[in-house]
């Protein structure tokens, strides 16, 4: 299957060539970096490691990860893989949410950090707790079991072009689950690392602001499609 890596990045030039490096070393067909207006130098060490850079200059983790499936999806690529910037997901895990969907066992796979490893400091306690309501709210709620909302997954490109996402913030990654649920689409948890970043500033666990809306958009998201 063509697989495509999707890395939505903001200032991330600390970490992102050797993510980028490390990824390629996996069985993937293409990196795509969307840099979501940085100033600093990311979208150019993106590109001198080898991954396809395209800009998208309305700043929002929905607006990137968009752009990203619609270059993915142009290139064909069957199973579409995102990751985020700043190297808290490990590359070499990426083979453990393709499995499920090369045996044809899952539409959509998910990364579960609360089934795999979560390092010292990955994770405040206010976003542990988030984390924790928000899955049993969605389970409940859409009648699937779900440990996790983190960011690191797989889906089937026919899958993801028919859920017609729509919410360009934070949110984006809530909306691909519970439109998965509402499809009766499989999903499937893996266990997965989550670790320090490597370098710079969180744009979400970094600021009470950037926590906050997270949250709010999190959870606006799980009750908005369940009713």
């Amino acid at each position: 299957m063509k697989t495509a890596v999707i890395i939505p990045a903001l200032n991330e030039a600390g970490n992102i060539a050797r993510l980028v490096r490390e990824t390629f070393s996996q069985p993937v067909d293409c990196v795509i970096v969307v840099d979501n207006g940085s100033t600093d130098d990311t979208a150019a060490l993106a590109g001198k490691s080898g991954a396809t850079v395209i800009g998208e200059s309305r700043q929002g983790y929905g607006y990137a990860c968009a752009a990203g499936t619609r270059v993915a999806l142009a290139e064909a690529a069957e199973v579409l893989i995102y990751m985020d910037g700043d190297f808290s997901s490990l590359p070499s895990e990426l083979p453990r949410l393709l499995a499920p969907i090369e045996r044809g066992d899952a539409d959509l796979v998910l990364g579960s950090r609360v089934l795999g490893h979560i390092a010292k400091g990955a994770m405040l306690p206010h976003q542990r707790f988030g984390n924790w309501l928000s899955s049993r709210l969605m389970s409940r709620l859409y009648h699937v079991k779900v440990t996790d909302l983190g960011p690191f997954r797989a889906i089937r490109a026919g899958m993801v072009h028919s859920l017609d996402m729509q919410e360009m913030t934070f949110g984006w990654p809530t909306e691909m689950m519970v439109k998965t649920a509402k499809k009766k689409g499989q999903i499937v948890e893996v266990p997965v690392s989550w670790h320090v970043r490597r370098s710079g500033k969180s744009k979400v666990s970094g600021t009470v602001r950037g926590s906050i809306l997270a949250g709010y958009y999190i959870l606006g998201v799980t009750l908005r499609y369940a009713f």
